[in-house]
This record gives C-alpha cells, structure tokens and sequence, in this order.
C-alpha cells in the first residue's frame, strides 16, 4: 500500500509526488492517458521531422519558480532555450513592439513608439526588482502567504502598497494609458493579459500583464530543449529514481472515502488501490466535487459554490510544419518566439467583447508561437515548426464571421476556424499559407479528449478573473489545498495560484498533506505521553 496516491500525472501531480518522495513516501500515480504530462507534451504528429508541442509550449513560470527550480530537474536532462527575442506584436503600418530580455532592447522597441515610453518601461521594471523577490515567494506559496507576505510588505514600504496595489488592480487598458504615450508598451502589457481570460477593460488584468510582461524581461519565455515533453520526462525520471510509480492508461473513477477520510481510488476497471496517508488530485475542482467524491461526504455550501465556477475560454489550437520561416512583413517578428497578433488594444477589446456574447470572433487575437526560433533542433534547418491559438466561447450562440460557426466543432468547422486563423496570420505574413507543409487542428473537444483537466478546452484551470482567485479559488473561503475531506488535497491549477506550469499546486498539496501528517503525528504523540504520566501518577 503505498503512502499516497496522486490522480493525474500532469506536472503538478508529478511535482507533488516527487516532493512526497523526498520526504521518504511511497507515492503512486495514476494517469488516464496513455503518457503522463498532462498539458505539458509534444510528438511528431504534424509531420515526422518536426517536434510540436501539444499543448503548453513556453514557460516564464517554471523558469522563476523556487518549486521547480528546487527539483535540479537539469540533473535529468532538462535543458532550456531562447529566442532571440521573446515576444513581438507587429501592427499593419510595419510598426513592431518587441520585448527583449535586454532591457536596453525593448526600451528602445517603446521609444519608436513614442518619446519616454522607454523610460517609462524601465521605471516599470524598476518597481518589478524591487519587490520581484516577495512577490515570487507569495505567488508560489499557500494563500494567505504569512510569511512571503510579511517580507513583501517590508519591500512594499518603499514602493508604496497603496500604489501597487492599486496598479494591481487597474484594467490594463488604463494601465497602459497611464503609462505609456504611445501604443507599443500597452500592446505588450494587453497581449500577456490576454494569455489568461482577461480583457483589456478587466479589473486586475494590468496586473496580470505587468507580472507576464516582467517575466519574459527577466527570465524570457524559455522552452524545454526538444520539445515540452522533456519538462515532463525529467519530473518522471526524478520521480523514478525515488521508487515512485506511474502508471498511465489508469482512469480514477472515485476517491474513496470510509469514516470520513480519504483511504483511496477506484479505477474505471474496478482496481481499489488505497492510501495509508493522503491522495493527491491533480484534476480540476469540477471534477474532484461533481464527480470523484461523492456529493454525501461534502458540505452543501461547497456544492451551491461549485456551480457558480467559472471556466476560462475555451481554446483553439492549429500546429503547422513550415518549410520556411514565417514571412513577417516587421523583421523584428521573426526573431520572436512568441508573436501576438492583433491591431491594437481595441481589436483585443473587440476580440474579448465577442467572445463575452458568445460569438466566435471574426479576427481572432492570435498568439502565434515560432518552435523551431526558439529551440533550433524542433525541425530542420531553414524550416519552422510553428503553432497559434486563439479563444472562442464555451458556449457559441452566433458567428461573428460569415463561415455559420455553431460550435459544434465538426470537420467542416474545424476547419474554417483554422482558416480563419490562417487569414489573421497572413494579415501580418503575406504567403503565409504558401509555407505551410503540415497542418493539425485541436478544437476544443479535441484538447479535452487529451487532457480531461482542459474542460471545452479551457487550459487555466479556470478563470484568472479576480472573483475566482486568491481565497476565492476554486470557491470563496478556500484558496488553498485543503478539501472538507481529511486526507484529500487539491493539487491542480484550479487551486490557488491557478495557470501556468509552475508546479505550486502540486507544491502547496505535497506540503500540506506531510504537514498534516506531523501534525497528526504529534498530536498522538503528546495524547500517549499523556496517557503515560496519568498512569504514572496511579
């Protein structure tokens, strides 16, 4: 029997099962796929000589996290690289905002735009080194952080909460028309905001493309040396090494739960397989609460809360293999590996407002990523293993364009979105599709059949929205791992700090599964010294 079970081998749960590892558990984990990685995979599936990534390809998360970065996953055979540059949004007129790792670089990108905006970047920037060590610490770590928050406060002294915080909060419409003159330093701050769910008019959404921009100007968006896989296979093996087990093609079915606690999992083929201390769930809450335990062992409150949960977009998703580079007609985009594609903040208002009404948007913002730019062995030399997606409504009540998109996602609709996003391309590299030597779509369905944690296609866990984060995520009064059920913990990105492939979810339900097993520990210990000095005085 082994110590704990975790339920989904995505990199949150191999995170938590290599940190369970550590600390001496036998640790079992149970994946429904045929592969583990969850999010985090590629193959050779657009074409034999590319490497494409399936889901999740860059990752400025898991380069500043302390969860990852304390695993020395290159002791596995993890590397790491970077575009030239890490992020571009070209513009029609031939005008192109570029973010850089060199600071110098994208400064001088926002000055073309217009007289101070670079300055005024670096003055962004400065407020980010400030408070970059506290702000780290409290984002990977359980809500409320008690400690990081206590040394973020200190830092906080001399850049003024007040101030952050209200930037932190500001729309990044206004963020951006605040601190920019021109347009390229507030297309670089919307663009990251809408890698989640926010539009330009959200509360907290300058936040969020303050914190994403920051990241790509001091780690970059770097990518796993040969494909996403790799993170994936470096977790597996270090997990190996440490005698834990996955084993894939395995469904969970149930948490079982006997005298109020969690003891197991139930497999769809009828396998018990128990639990002597924790079962870890790297699955998204939705389905944790509405399917894997059973309604009878969870609070009504819990429940009521639960259908007011809301999902991020959903996502389509095309991959191609180019037999050239992509044809930009700003060069400065072809250094990129990652390239937004929108004319202007309003587009991407446009853009989000369509989907809020449930309409496929006509002229999708399209974040366009360039593999083979990034990390030279993705396909041959001269070539581009490429990839873009887009957003679309969870539940479609009209077409924007003129192609009569229902969403239902069938052959003919799949590929019209995909033309669809082929036609955004080509507005920004004409003979774009002239390129194009593979093609692959994944529509939403299509990215939930491959990953039951990316519900309609929704790949945030659920939304970055500020009524479903901190202590409202999943539900309000959580914001942490803990479930009602002793024993069980939420180890997936729709607990608290949500998205992105960072590891913390998996982190924060390790740590508090051993915690509560100290806890418990002590707790027995102290009852039996009890018991002994009563005996004694007998």
């Amino acid at each position: 029997m082994p110590d704990a079970v975790v339920i989904g081998a995505g990199p949150n749960g191999l995170v938590a099962a290599n940190l369970l590892a550590d600390a001496g558990w036998s640790v079992e984990v149970l994946e429904a796929q045929d592969e583990p990685g969850g999010a985090v995979r590629h193959d050779r599936g657009v074409d034999p000589d590319f490497a494409s990534d399936l889901f999740s390809a860059f990752y400025p998360l898991a380069a500043a996290s302390p969860v990852l970065a304390g695993l020395n996953l290159e002791r596995e055979g993890l590397g790491w690289s970077h575009a030239p540059k890490v992020l571009a949004h070209p513009l029609r007129d031939g005008r192109c905002a570029v973010l850089s790792r060199d600071l110098e670089e994208t400064a001088a990108s926002l000055e073309a735009f217009a007289p101070g905006d670079g300055a005024a970047w670096k003055e962004l920037r400065e407020v980010w080194e400030t408070l970059r060590p506290g702000i780290l610490d409290a984002l990977f770590t359980p809500f409320p952080p008690v400690r990081a928050g206590a040394r973020l406060a200190l830092r906080l002294r001399a850049a003024g909460a007040l101030r952050l915080a209200r930037m932190m909060a500001l729309p990044v419409r206004r963020l951006g028309e605040e601190e920019f003159r021109g347009e390229g330093g507030r297309l670089l701050l919307a663009g990251n905001a809408l890698h989640a769910d926010l539009a330009p008019e959200a509360a907290g959404s300058g936040g969020f493309g303050w914190l994403m921009a920051m990241l790509g100007q001091t780690y970059g968006f770097p990518v796993p040396t040969g494909g996403a896989g790799a993170l994936t296979a470096a977790l597996a093996r270090r997990l190996a090494r440490r005698d834990g087990t996955v084993r894939c093609g395995e469904q969970v079915t149930e948490v079982v739960v006997r005298g109020g606690r969690a003891v197991g999992v139930r497999t769809a083929g009828g396998e018990a397989v128990p639990a002597r201390k924790a079962v870890l769930a790297d699955v998204s809450a939705p389905a944790l609460y509405g399917s894997l335990v059973a309604e009878r062992h969870l609070p009504g409150r819990l429940l009521t809360d639960l259908k007011r949960f809301q999902w991020d977009f959903a996502t389509f998703k095309v991959d191609w293999a180019l037999n050239s580079q992509v044809p930009w007609t700003c060069p400065e985009a072809a250094q990129a590996g990652t390239v937004h594609l929108a004319e202007g903040i309003d587009a991407l208002t446009r853009f989000a407002a369509q989907i809020a009404m449930g309409r496929v948007p006509d002229e999708p913002f399209a974040v366009f990523g360039q593999m083979t730019t990034a990390d030279p062995c993705r396909s041959p030399q001269g070539t581009e293993s490429a990839w873009a997606y887009t957003h679309v409504p969870h539940r479609v009540r009209g077409d924007a364009g003129n192609d009569g998109l229902t969403g239902s996602w069938d052959a003919r609709e799949q590929e019209a979105m995909a033309d669809r996003v082929e036609t955004q391309v080509e507005r920004y590299a004409p003979g774009f599709r002239s390129h194009i030597r593979g093609r692959r779509i994944l529509a939403p369905p299509t990215l939930e059949s491959m990953d039951a944690n990316l519900h309609g296609g929704a790949i945030n866990g659920g939304t970055t929205a500020l009524h479903q984060q901190l202590i409202f995520r999943p539900t309000p009064g959580t914001g942490r791992s803990e479930t009602p059920v002793p024993g069980l913990y939420l180890a997936s990105a729709s607990a608290h700090p949500g998205g992105g492939v960072h590891g913390a979810p998996g982190a924060n339900a390790a740590r508090a599964a051993m915690r509560r097993r100290r806890t418990a520990a002590l707790s027995h210990l102290q009852s039996r010294l009890t018991h002994r000095d009563r005996k004694g005085q007998h």
